[in-house]
């Protein structure tokens, strides 16, 4: 078996520097491009990652890392689990992603605890695996073409059905992997890897079996290539073992969120990952030595925790940052340029630095009045009907939108006059709820590049990038802010805006804020404090803001915590102490409001199902929480929720409007599982990436079906 080479990444950004890939996709969806074009982007955006990787000094090189859409799809597609439904489209692939008019996507949920969203695939027992090993053989020769040799990279077997919650079709799709790792083969590949994130999180006896299992099979075929098997985001706990005990070559271990590995792995090489995917603070050499050096194996190969997928490209891109900030930070460039040094820096073994941190107590919620005090007060003086209809905060950002905020940031627009251009979309956001017929409006932030950079740049010891794209899904991207000081409020920061909407309406209509754990998770935060530490200060600015709003006469407030589940320790654990303080934060950014004023809080895309205990302790007086992609799964387990909740009916994330019978299916389902005067109607999650003309065509709908399951119940 060929050695493995001395310094790899698990995965690298594939958005492109400037987001080519995100323009690419909307063009060809738009009918503006063709397929043709699409994939001479990707063919273009792959070629200059394996170009620079090399230039950079890397020696693994990864493929199959580059993904259209979401790399758990491609798996799915790879293994031929393609739903029948779908087979008939026009694009099968972008019809499972993104649905068309007449078929919904399938369902989208977090990557682990990362804010990035895969498709989930969907397996059924009659599911028949059948390989199409296109993708990953096709770009093992385009590289080989270009003068590279590099390791394909697929979602293992156990995670993908994990995943799936399918793992009882093990033996069935291990067929398709056998048959991969021969095609690799005999195309000359040295070494695979398979990711297998899900074991770091706690597993049954029967799912470590599995593991051992697939491994065994995998391993004992006569003519394959090595087998990296890669883990990350926390320890690999008990199924480090069991990988150890099968045939494979290589185990992947993350080295800044575990630890390092108490296990003897002689005989294995274990690829150390010591340059964190996940940050964007420099690395410690002398923490990474010794770590490096405290692990008992055959081999030490440095690496990533994990993917740069979750990182942006370049700090060189960023030059208007404070130099002394800057210097400070490792973007994937220069992530690759650390552990490169690392490897050719030699190490030995010395006791690694104990990265164990003193937890901080338990924390004491503060306390508003009894929900059923409030919800009194709050019937009287909204006077709301039965299933209030609403959405959840945003409202398109139109194209004009962008460009005079990218004309203010130039100079060649003075903020007055966009200011009344934001004015004007706000006008328009308005008028189009009230003649649908929305009984609580939103100003539709048009004011706003993103949720959490917007507060971001309003806050103290926050700074902004101008290039630092990470990919959230598909051609979505987000530009997380870096939170490296001490967090305070200069000044109000949404008031303006809230007060200027609702002089134009006699609806109520809600003021907007993010929750301060959802601002903390979307960020690269400091790692001098205990991350419960930061959040509590991110909760004290919100606070502020909270009654700054209700003095300036809002009377229902948002406070959005999307990234509640998403935090969660993947270790059972530790899930505890992080829900009790995250409930407590939350609770105190709202604890200053009145009885009288209403509370929401939104999630979406997270499994929510999990933490609904959780979510019911932050005592919003609303909940909306997304339902309609995911099938209306929530309703299973709302039963015992105390306070209003709106399980979403429209799903944002797809461009095809919902019919008004689609809606009034599931809103029939939300007051069997939940008593009417408690269910709100809503959207899944905000409308910024959808067009009017979707939004209109789909709220009006909504608003339809609300009316008439509303008459059904008051007959």
């Amino acid at each position: 078996m060929p050695s493995f080479p001395k310094s790899t990444v698990l995965g690298y950004p594939r958005i492109g520097p400037r987001r080519e890939l995100k323009r690419a996709l909307e063009s060809y969806w738009d009918g503006r491009s063709s397929r043709a074009e699409l994939d001479r982007t990707g063919a273009e955006l792959r070629e200059r990652t394996w170009r620079r990787l090399a230039e950079l000094g890397l020696e693994g090189l990864p493929s199959n890392t580059f993904s259209l859409y979401d790399h758990v799809l491609d798996t799915a597609v790879l293994l031929g689990a393609v739903p029948a439904r779908y087979r008939d489209a026009d694009d099968p692939y972008f019809a499972m992603a993104r649905g068309t008019e007449g078929l919904a996507p399938l369902r989208m949920t977090k990557w682990f605890d990362t804010n990035y969203h895969y498709i989930v695939p969907e397996i059924g027992p009659d599911t028949a695996f059948k390989l199409d090993a296109a993708k990953p053989l096709a770009e093992v020769r385009e590289a080989r073409a270009l003068g590279f040799e590099t390791r394909p990279v697929v979602v293992g077997p156990v995670t993908f059905l994990l995943l799936a919650g399918a793992l009882d079709r093990l033996d069935d799709v291990l067929g398709c992997y056998e048959e991969l790792l021969s095609l690799l083969a005999a195309e000359g590949v040295a070494w695979v890897q398979l990711d297998e994130p899900a074991l770091v999180a706690d597993r049954t006896g029967d799912e470590l079996a599995a593991v051992r299992s697939a491994y065994e099979r995998l391993g004992g075929l006569g003519r394959r290539p090595g087998l990296f098997v890669a883990s990350y985001f926390g320890d690999l706990g008990e199924a480090l073992p069991v990988l150890a005990g099968t045939p494979v070559e290589a185990i992947g271990v993350d080295l800044v969120r575990g630890g390092v590995p108490g296990a003897d792995l002689t005989g294995k090489t274990v690829v150390a990952g010591v340059v964190s995917g996940r940050d964007v603070w420099r690395t410690s050499p002398e923490r990474a030595l010794a770590a490096l050096g405290a692990v008992r194996a055959s081999e030490v190969v440095v690496s990533t925790s994990c993917s740069l997928l979750h990182v942006p490209y370049d700090v060189a891109a960023e030059p208007a940052l404070e130099p002394s900030l800057r210097d400070r930070l490792a973007f994937a460039e220069q992530k690759v340029a650390e552990l490169v040094a690392l490897s050719r820096a030699g190490f030995h073994e010395s006791p690694a630095a104990d990265p164990s941190v003193a937890l901080p107590g338990p924390v004491a919620q503060e306390e508003r009045s009894p929900y059923a005090v409030r919800a009194a007060a709050q019937a009287g003086h909204l006077r709301l009907p039965l299933l209030p209809t609403t959405t959840i905060g945003s409202f398109p950002q139109t194209g004009e939108l962008r460009a005079a905020r990218a004309a203010v940031a130039a100079g060649t627009l003075s903020q007055a006059d966009y200011e009344r251009r934001v004015e004007g979309e706000i006008e328009r956001a308005i008028r189009v709820q009230e003649r649908l017929g929305l009984d609580v409006l939103v100003h539709g932030e048009p004011e706003r590049n993103d949720m959490v950079q917007y507060f971001a740049e309003h806050l103290d010891g926050f700074a902004v990038t101008a290039n630092g794209w990470v990919q959230s899904y598909g051609s979505r991207c987000t530009r997380p802010p870096i939170l490296h000081g001490d967090v305070g409020r200069p000044e109000p920061i949404t008031v303006r805006w809230a007060t200027y909407a609702q002089s134009l309406t006699d609806k109520p209509v809600k003021g907007m804020l993010t929750g301060p754990v959802t601002i903390v998770a979307w960020s690269f935060v400091r790692d001098d404090l205990p991350l419960r530490d930061v959040v509590f200060q991110v909760a004290d600015a919100i606070r502020e803001e909270v009654r700054d709003l209700e003095a300036a006469g809002a009377s229902i407030i948002q406070v959005d915590e999307p990234a509640l589940r998403e935090l969660l320790p993947l270790r059972r654990g530790a899930q505890g102490d992080y829900l009790e303080w995250a409930v407590a934060a939350y609770r105190r950014a709202t604890s200053g409001a009145g009885d009288r004023t209403q509370i929401h809080t939104h999630l979406c895309y997270s499994d929510a199902g999990e933490i609904l205990t959780a979510i019911d302790g932050l005592d919003a007086d609303v909940t909306t929480i997304e339902s309609a992609r995911s099938g209306a799964r929530i309703l299973g387990a709302v039963g015992a929720f105390e306070r209003g909740l709106g399980p979403g009916v429209y799903d944002i994330h797809s461009p095809r409007v919902p019919g008004a019978e689609e809606v009034e299916d599931l809103l029939r389902r939300t007051v069997r599982a939940l008593p009417a005067e408690r269910v709100w109607v809503n959207p899944d999650c905000g409308l910024k990436t959808r067009t009017y003309e979707q939004v209109e065509a789909s709220l009006a709908n909504v608003v339809a079906a609300t009316r008439k399951v509303r008459a059904e119940l008051q007959a």
